[in-house]
């Protein structure tokens, strides 16, 4: 009889020092050199370990720095730098971080106001149930109650501190699974673990609007990532490459006249999605993680709705009298000061006119994955699909279909990354700083450590980097029993 998951998963965790041991030995037969190890990763940059700054950047940084220079004119040059690109009808706010961002776009645009008579109404918001609702859909009660304790082991700390105590006053959130994504329980912390490699872009939009009129009273809009891939559930695209979900429901959510959140927190203003072709009303952007900038977030939206977001960060006050206020108001607590500014207009300078200073090293990396994957048996190499993004500046990698037969790659839930990370602490005993690698996918991308001052691919470092979390996925495998043990054979 076939092992339950649940006991190959008990069965992993036993065997956790055996596997450490072996990653470790790994290493060593791999060629790791002594230098690089703790000093690379093989993505860009991670919550809490920022990618590290090109020259340009802090440079530029730095000689700002000792200019005598307002944030408003600062925050005004950023405006104009979207304007540019995405049009007229487009603005943009910066603030110290994604996170901050959501916090804001969900407030500003989903609670119902607490200003005039009668008492408060509810409101709610639909998003997919799709990888890191506890980002995007993490600010609302959740609807159905099936859904009330998704967030409880998510993060670090759990209850009123935790992600729990993100949900704004009278807001719900409607989670809608979306067609053909699978939500099988893995990982030693045993959570469902949203698999959206099938995901079919037609037939979930059917789905959300089934659920967008049962709660059409209510409805005050629609929040999704904004990434390209198909392990994040966006294969579907349309002939210039948009994914097709985040373009169908940003047509829903004109139809009802409500915004469209849409978290990039991973992806790259000017050279990834597009918010006027998918009809973002605003999309939220991370932008140390692949853009280039330091620990900073971006808000790039729609004119119209975007004097609410700057009205809320106390830029679009009477202040200063201007167009160009920098003032107070109810979100100060979120302004990214002078430095993530004028770190913001280098990188942003650098998108619209280098592009290629992130598409090049994507495309390297793509190359050595494609490349380093080769070595894998056969019988895993069938279940897995690389994926190039430039939105993300990233490679993808998905073992999702290595389960199709049988056994696959182990498959460890967001909140084993959370907690005591088999995949992490095994690629730090490898001496690589561990990557993004969860609910069956990986993402690979250059930042830290593997990127020199002017942006180039350090080929070596990442290559080593690779080879390290290829050959992690192939002891956890043989432990899974998803390959055979050449020694056990033997």
């Amino acid at each position: 009889m076939a092992k339950t998951k649940i006991e190959l998963y008990t069965e992993i965790q036993e065997k956790l020092p055996q596997i450490y041991e072996e990653c470790e030995q790994a290493a060593d037969e791999i060629g790791i050199p002594e230098e690089y190890r703790g000093e690379m990763g093989a993505t860009g940059a991670v919550s809490g370990m920022p990618g590290l700054l090109r020259d340009d950047v802090a440079e530029y940084m730095h000689e700002m720095g000792r200019e005598v220079v307002s944030n408003s004119e600062l925050s005004y040059e950023i405006r104009m730098l979207v304007k540019e690109v995405y049009g007229d009808e487009y603005d943009a706010a910066p603030v110290n971080t994604c996170e901050a961002a959501l916090y804001l776009c969900h407030d500003v645009f989903n609670t119902p106001p607490f200003t005039g008579r009668g008492d408060k109404y509810r409101s709610r918001y639909i998003a997919p149930y799709e990888r890191h609702v506890h980002h995007q859909a993490g600010y609302g009660r959740p609807f159905p109650p099936k859904y009330k304790d998704l967030l409880a082991d998510r993060g670090v700390t759990a209850g009123e501190f935790g992600f729990y105590g993100k949900r704004l006053e009278n807001l719900d959130v409607v989670l809608v699974p979306l067609e053909g994504a699978e939500y099988n329980v893995h990982g030693i912390k045993n959570h469902p673990t949203p698999l959206l490699m099938d995901v079919d872009a037609e037939a979930s939009m059917e789905v959300i609007k089934e659920h967008a009129e049962r709660h059409a009273s209510n409805l005050t809009g629609f929040a999704s990532l904004g990434y390209d891939t198909p392990g994040y559930g966006y294969g579907d695209t349309d002939g210039d490459g948009n994914p097709m979900l985040a373009k169908k429901i940003g047509e829903l959510a004109d139809s009802y006249n409500v915004p469209y959140i849409t978290d990039n927190a991973w992806g790259i203003p000017f050279v990834g999605t597009d918010p006027r072709e998918i009809n973002s009303t605003v999309m939220t952007y991370s932008m140390d993680k692949a853009a280039g900038a330091p620990t900073s977030g971006l808000i790039v939206g729609k004119e119209e709705e975007m004097v609410q977001i700057r009205r809320a960060m106390g830029m679009h006050g009477e202040r200063a009298g201007t167009t160009k206020s920098y003032g107070k108001s109810a979100y100060v607590t979120l302004d990214p000061g002078k430095e993530a500014l004028t770190g913001q207009i280098a990188a942003l300078k650098a998108l619209r006119d280098n592009p290629e200073v992130v598409t090049d090293p994507v495309d390297k990396t793509y190359d050595i994955t494609v490349e380093a994957f080769e070595s894998l048996p056969s019988e895993l190499m069938d279940g897995i699909e690389i994926t190039k993004s430039y939105n993300s500046g990233a490679v993808e990698v998905n073992y999702q279909h290595t389960w199709d037969d049988g056994t696959g790659i182990p498959i460890f839930s967001i909140e084993d990354f959370y907690s005591d990370a088999p995949f992490k602490n095994a690629l730090k005993r490898m001496g690589v700083i561990p990557t993004i690698l969860y609910d069956g996918n990986i993402f690979l991308s250059p930042g830290l450590g593997t990127i020199d001052e002017s942006g180039d691919l350090h080929e070596e470092k990442m290559r080593y980097a690779v080879k390290a979390v290829v050959k992690t996925l192939e002891i956890f495998a043989k432990h899974a029993g998803a390959i055979e043990d050449p020694v056990a054979a033997d």
